[in-house]
C-alpha cells in the first residue's frame, strides 16, 4: 500500500517515540522496526530518519549517544527523555483526537477499535520487545495490568 507522504511525515515523530520508548535504539534498528510494526506498508530511508532523530534531539525529546559495540562498527544511540515521554503522551492523545473525528464522520463501521483491525501477527509484531519475550506466558503482568 502506498501511505501519502504528508500522513508519513505526521505520523513519524510519535512512531519514533514509540519505538524508543520500547528501549534504546539506533537508526538501522529503528528502521527495521518501523518496517517490521507497519507490515512493510512504511518504508523509510535513512534520509527520512536521521533529520527527524536530530530534530527530537535539539528539542530535547531524546538523547544520542555514540557506542563501539565489540561485533561491530561504532553507532549512535537513542534514548527517550521524560520531554519525549510528555511529547509522545501528548501525541497519543491528538492522535486519538483524530481517529474519533475520522470515525465520527466516516461512521463506526470505517474505523474500528485496534484489536478488530490488526491481524495476531501484526499485533505480536506491535507489541514491545519486553512484552513479547513473556508471550506464552502471563502478558498481562509484562503490560503492567496484574
Amino acid at each position: 500500500m502506498q501511505i501519502d507522504k504528508d500522513l508519513v511525515a505526521a505520523s513519524s515523530t510519535p512512531l519514533v517515540l514509540a519505538i524508543l520508548s520500547e528501549g534504546e535504539s539506533y537508526g538501522y534498528a529503528i528502521l527495521k522496526r518501523v518496517r517490521e510494526v507497519s507490515d512493510g506498508d512504511l518504508e523509510w530511508t535513512d534520509g527520512m530518519l536521521y533529520p527527524l532523530l536530530h530534530r527530537l534531539h535539539r528539542l530535547g525529546y531524546v538523547t544520542q549517544e555514540w557506542r563501539s559495540p565489540p561485533e561491530g562498527r561504532r553507532r549512535r544511540y537513542y534514548t527517550i527523555t521524560e520531554e519525549g515521554h510528555a511529547a509522545l503522551r501528548e501525541h497519543k492523545r491528538q492522535w486519538q483526537a483524530v481517529n474519533r473525528v475520522l470515525g465520527d464522520v466516516w461512521g463506526s463501521d470505517d474505523v474500528l477499535p485496534f484489536a478488530h483491525t490488526t491481524s495476531p501477527r501484526r499485533r505480536f509484531a506491535l507489541m514491545s520487545p519486553a512484552v513479547r519475550t513473556h508471550w506464552g506466558r502471563d502478558v498481562s503482568c509484562a503490560l503492567g495490568r496484574a
